[in-house]
């Protein structure tokens, strides 16, 4: 019997980076009574890993759930980066429509063309909320314009061109449909989900179909799956078949132990749970995302969505440094392999591979961003290892090189616009509109190859002295579009293995920027700072200064180091060279050349 579940909604909240997404979830949790009269929360509650919190993004999809008027809606928070793409593909086949939020004020962006586009394909129905209708400079007629601009550049069907269109402030928590009306609650954005996004529905009595789009892990339980009941109901110590449509294996049994439902921050245990409903459920060993819950007697598996390619790669090896095995809790080939595989369960987006050697293993993603995460995540679980700079995927077709190109918008002022367009060129970028947006920026549209913005972000920043907003979105392959010239500086290198003094360190700051500060332990073949003049020049930043029996007063105070430039895991990425490494650790980052020996370095220099 086919039913139609109009107490339940399901929708995904997808929108461009820093447009608001978890904020509104916030207010929507606060106005639906999750939380207690006195109880103190946190902002951006749903935004529970550190890095998360202390980047302002949201990195994994979370799910929640709130009550309005009787009705549950069940809300999928969704990332807004680029490189975070493969978690709104995947969380999209979860929902029966989508909430698409746009900043009053910046329009839409490339991310909400690209998740906007994802949605379209598989046909979700959209709520458009102009959010951020606070701000001074706010232009929610515009950006009502460009919205349906977009829907017809992205071919839509008509129905779309209807969509409802909801203006907020997530900030001050209230939500209107008329702009130049302020209300004090986020009751016309709720009213507006549940007239306009269709309830769940399908066959209550069919045999059992749940597919899993996201994968959790607890140490008690194991792993946790999470999806949609497309069909039937399923019960606790329930027997089921876990099938994925690719492999088409049907022999892991496997009994049901507990299933959970979404109750604001909480997940609910349950006896049964029936179709439409998103659940978790445990018992349920080697799941993977996109693997599909069964009935035992009628496997049916459903098909899963074709995640984008990543267009990046990067070497992740055991570190083999004079200091290896200091300050890393796990440091062999064998930990940093079973880590990486780890990682492959709960992100669908990466590929990590062996390669001819034992301690290496080549792992892919969708940017640097992306990589720069699970590096981040491990350096901060114990791990040690080194990465090497990061290349882009080539392809190939009829016998023509193809590369990765990215679609680049930049906002800035006037004055920065020739120094922008003149450096991008450079890069082999192609600027394909020039427009003037409001508040005096002008906004620069470029087709870049991905290769060309590897290193770009802190020049960028450095250009438009901290003025400029940049954002790029993957936009295709293209055909190879010639030698890119590379980074003009040098390294100074370390000559010697010991402790950086203060007499050493006050010569080998006239070569250039130094990147760490005295009594730092340094090592032969250590990089320990950039050369303007874009030689690799070795010091000897170790060096004492000779006693003599004469004593002459306040000499060593008179001894000025600049500051030294500490690097973040980002800027060393984009600073190394192909013949360069990032040693990680959990206490230090440091750059090194591959070969650390300098006369080895010289001849394999000659040789090649």
């Amino acid at each position: 019997m086919r039913i139609k579940r109009d107490d339940l909604r399901n929708i995904a909240i997808i929108a461009h980076v820093d447009h608001g997404k978890t904020t509104l979830v916030d207010s929507l949790l606060k106005q639906s009574g999750v939380f207690r009269e006195n109880q103190v929360v946190v902002e951006r509650v749903l935004d529970s890993n550190d890095i998360e919190r202390e980047r302002g993004i949201t990195i994994l999809a979370k799910n929640t759930a709130v009550n309005y008027k009787g009705k549950k809606i069940n809300i999928v928070d969704t990332p807004g980066h680029a490189d975070f793409g493969g978690e709104v593909e995947r969380v999209l086949k979860m929902v029966d429509g989508v909430v698409v939020l746009v900043d009053a004020f910046e329009g839409p962006m490339p991310q909400t063309k690209f998740v906007l586009k994802k949605a379209l394909e598989l046909d979700l129905p959209a709520v458009v909320c102009i959010n951020k209708i606070d701000r001074p400079e706010a232009r929610p007629e515009e950006v009502i314009d460009e919205m349906l601009d977009l829907f017809i550049e992205l071919g839509a069907k008509e129905e779309y061109l209807e969509s409802p269109f909801v203006f907020a402030s997530a900030k001050e928590g209230y939500a209107t449909l008329d702009y130049n009306v302020k209300k004090d609650n986020m009751d016309d954005l709720f009213e507006t989900i549940i007239d306009y996004i269709p309830a769940p529905s399908g066959d209550i009595d069919g045999p059992l179909q749940i597919l899993i789009s996201t994968i959790d892990y607890n140490d008690y339980v194991g792993r946790i799956g999470i999806g949609k009941i497309e069909r039937g109901k399923i019960k606790v110590n329930q027997e089921v078949i876990i099938v994925n449509k690719e492999k088409q294996d049907y022999s892991k049994r496997v009994k049901v132990t507990n299933i959970f439902e979404f109750e604001g921050l909480n997940r609910i245990r349950v006896e049964e749970s029936s179709v439409g409903s998103i659940i978790a459920v445990t018992g349920v060993e080697g799941i993977h995302i996109g693997d599909t819950i069964c009935d035992v007697d009628n496997p049916e598996p459903l098909s899963f969505v074709k995640i984008s390619e990543p267009t990046i790669a990067m070497t992740f090896s055991v570190n083999d440094s004079p200091f290896a095995g200091r300050e890393g809790k796990y440091v062999t080939s064998r930990q940093l392999r079973s880590r990486l595989f780890r990682e492959l369960q709960t992100d669908v987006s990466l590929r990590v591979e062996e390669t001819d050697s034992t301690d290496a293993f080549k792992v892919s993603g969708r940017g640097e961003l992306h990589l720069s995460v699970l590096i981040e995540n491990m350096r901060r679980e114990g791990y040690e290892f080194q990465v090497s700079k990061p290349e882009v995927l080539y392809k190939y077709e009829n016998g023509k090189k193809l590369e990765p190109m990215e679609r680049v918008i930049i906002d800035v002022t006037e004055e920065f616009v020739g120094v922008v367009i003149e450096k991008l060129g450079r890069r082999k970028g192609e600027l394909i509109s020039m427009t003037e947006s409001n508040g005096g920026y002008v906004r620069l549209e470029f087709s870049v190859p991905a290769r060309g913005l590897i290193g770009y972000a802190q020049e960028f920043m450095t250009d438009t002295k901290g003025n400029g907003i940049l954002n790029s979105i993957f936009d295709g392959y293209a055909p190879y579009k010639g030698d890119i010239p590379m980074r003009k500086e040098g390294s100074l290198i370390s000559f010697e293995t010991g402790e950086a003094t203060t007499y050493g360190l006050y010569s080998a700051q006239e070569r250039g920027i130094l990147f760490i500060t005295p009594g730092v332990q340094v090592y032969e073949g250590m990089v320990i700072g950039s050369n303007p003049k874009g030689l690799d020049i070795e010091v000897n930043v170790c060096r004492k200064k000779h006693q003599t029996n004469i004593r002459a007063a306040g000499s060593d105070e008179a001894l000025r180091l600049s500051p030294a430039k500490e690097m973040s895991l980002e800027e060393a990425i984009e600073f190394i060279e192909d013949d360069e490494l990032i040693e990680i650790t959990p206490k230090s980052i440091r750059i090194r050349k591959k070969i650390l020996d300098s006369n080895k370095r010289y001849k394999s220099k000659k040789n090649s």
